[in-house]
């Protein structure tokens, strides 16, 4: 499916977007135009948060996505195996056509040793070794989390680990799904794009417009309350929380027209102010949160 023929159907409707394409991927790889792509899921340095993530996602859910439309074969957390025979599928597959999925920033210090996710015949095996040796063969790399995609918090002052994005480690194109977490519609979502597509379009930071073509502010129910200069001078107050530090304008994901957990609310819904967690530099660059 080619996105250009029908965004004027889909884009007034972004919470539909993910299950478009989605269903497009099941109905191509049932009617064997298409294979279900081998994944591989390694956890850098960080929280597992966007693994947790996508176990809320909706429509489809993860079972659904497991069974209909990739492989997962390796993950920390998800896969059944442990210890080596684990890693050993993980090696196995890296030999055949795969998609990798890197959550986490990977740290660097002592040649990787602050992250450590496996033991293999003795060896230590690193993140960092990980994501090299599967990175460069992967047909797509995919960095889930603002940690994998720029750093976040992970990368955040001091940065005791030294730790890096995917990118930085790789050198090579990679498709970044910022967010603290990442919603699991914009992971389902570009997995379906790349499974009936060669590519998806991204911006300069390496994000799919499809979801961060366009900014909080643009879409924020309170945008009226901007325009009109009606500010909330503390949080709990619905009018427009500019003033108390929203990173809304300047922060690109489709969060107030999508939401989350299911679509039930959002931060700003929740009358917290945005704190731009999907921005390239989060958290440093984002702080102070909230403003008095």
């Amino acid at each position: 499916m080619k996105i250009s023929g029908c965004v004027e159907e889909i884009i007034n409707n972004k919470n539909s977007l993910s299950n478009i394409l989605a269903e497009e991927a099941i109905t191509q790889i049932k009617k064997g135009r298409v294979n279900k792509p081998n994944v591989v899921w390694i956890e850098g340095t960080g929280c597992s948060g966007n693994t947790i993530s996508l176990l809320n996602a909706n429509y489809p859910d993860v079972i659904y996505l497991l069974n209909n439309m990739i492989n997962l074969k390796f993950s920390n957390s998800l896969m059944t195996c442990d210890g080596e025979k684990a890693y050993e599928i993980f090696l196995e597959t890296i030999k055949e056509e795969f998609i990798l999925v890197v959550e986490g920033a990977i740290s660097t210090r002592e040649n990787g040793l602050f992250n450590v996710i496996a033991s293999y015949k003795g060896k230590k095996i690193t993140a960092l070794e990980v994501v090299k040796i599967s990175g460069y063969k992967a047909k797509h790399v995919i960095a889930v989390g603002t940690c994998a995609s720029f750093g976040g918090v992970s990368k955040a002052n001091p940065n005791p680990s030294e730790s890096k994005s995917a990118k930085e480690i790789l050198g090579r194109d990679v498709i970044n799904l910022p967010g603290c977490p990442c919603h699991p519609d914009w992971i389902i979502g570009t997995l379906a794009y790349l499974i009936t597509n060669d590519g998806i379009e991204l911006d300069d930071e390496g994000r799919p417009l499809l979801f961060y073509g366009f900014t909080i502010h643009d879409f924020c129910p309170r945008r009226t309350y901007f325009n009109n200069r009606i500010f909330a001078q503390n949080v709990g107050e619905p009018y427009c929380m500019f003033r108390l530090g929203c990173r809304g304008p300047v922060t690109r994901t489709d969060c107030p027209t999508r939401r989350w957990n299911s679509g039930v609310n959002w931060p700003i819904g929740d009358n917290t102010p945005c704190i731009g967690c999907a921005n390239a530099y989060f958290p440093d660059g984002m702080e102070p949160f909230i403003r008095t």
